[in-house]
């Protein structure tokens, strides 16, 4: 299959520096748009690792853009602009206030201070949960008493919402959550069903792929009119959990997203270490970087993520239409 070429537009001339993520940096290209450059950095657990992963910024700019794309298609309102060089996007500028309520009645142009998150398999932190038994099974839609069982499929998409712009995110209660981000419930509802939309049409496209969409997290602001959009980045390997989808028709759980590296520092003892520190209230220990071994192992994922995801291969920028 040949390679998509996708038109690059050029942004404004030097762009302020903003801000540095954990996995981009943001630039102010004028009072109104802002530049995304996606770094090959990447984070778990709210740790950074000082590791870099090779093609990791250039994949999950692709894979965003593609993914604004439907949205597009869906006539769903969102930030994206263009691609602005291999990884990077222009997008709509929206102001981030950590308490939306000091922005007074009918807040316009400003980040929901939130991630929404839509499970359909029960995985991730869902099962660290379950397993801890703070998630029971009428919780989830089960009868009462009935065995969780990893890897298996929720009744109904579980929604739920977490802080974002705290150091380390925290899992919400609906009321929090509503006075937070200035929604009213019909909002939060709105919010819920735009993902599902979106999900729904990605599944739809990554089935012929073999891949199954497991859970993601998405974000949100409200623009200028008022209206709900979709901002940040979805659908990559970062924000969103896939697993192979004959492998899971076979009984097994085959991951493609960042979970393998959680996977590597659970294996290796960190992720304890680090659960047992935040809840102790002590010093969190610094997270190591990944074995060259793995750091490789980890850009061929990404690589892999986005052709499996995207349906063509991946070519770096640096050899693209020579």
């Amino acid at each position: 299959m040949k390679p998509r070429t996708t038109a690059v537009t050029s942004p404004p001339a030097a762009p302020k520096f903003l801000r540095r993520g954990k996995v981009k940096e943001v630039y102010e290209l004028s009072p109104t748009e802002l530049e995304f450059r996606f770094t090959n950095d990447i984070s778990v657990f709210d740790k950074h690792i000082p590791s870099e992963i090779p093609h990791k910024g250039e994949t999950l700019a692709r894979t965003a853009e593609h993914w604004f794309e439907l949205c597009t298609r869906l006539k769903v309102p969102h930030h994206f602009l263009a691609r602005t060089g291999p990884a990077a996007m222009r997008v709509r500028r929206v102001n981030v206030v950590p308490e939306p309520k000091t922005l007074g009645a009918n807040p316009r142009n400003y980040l929901l201070p939130l991630e929404f998150i839509v499970r359909y398999y029960v995985a991730g932190s869902l099962w660290d949960r379950v397993k801890a038994g703070k998630v029971r099974p009428q919780d989830l839609g089960l009868p009462v008493g009935r065995q969780i069982n990893y890897g298996e499929k929720l009744p109904e998409p579980l929604f739920e919402v977490t802080t974002k712009l705290e150091p380390v995110d925290r899992l919400l209660k609906m009321p929090e959550a509503l006075e937070l981000s200035r929604l009213d419930a019909a909002g939060m509802e709105a919010v819920k069903q735009t993902i599902l939309k979106i999900d729904s049409a990605m599944e739809k496209e990554i089935e012929p792929r073999g891949l199954l969409h497991v859970d993601g997290k998405k974000e949100f602001a409200i623009d200028s009119a008022g209206t709900l959009m979709v901002v940040d980045t979805f659908g990559t390997a970062d924000e969103d959990r896939f697993w192979d989808r004959a492998a899971f028709e076979r009984g097994r759980q085959v991951e493609f997203s960042k979970e393998f590296v959680r996977q590597h520092y659970r294996t290796t003892g960190f992720y304890d270490r680090l659960m047992k520190a935040r809840e102790a209230g002590t010093a969190e220990p610094p997270i190591p970087a990944l074995p060259p071994l793995v750091t490789d192992e980890v850009s061929r994922l990404y690589t892999t993520v986005f052709q499996r995801l995207i349906g063509e291969p991946f070519i770096p920028a640096a050899t693209e239409n020579r």
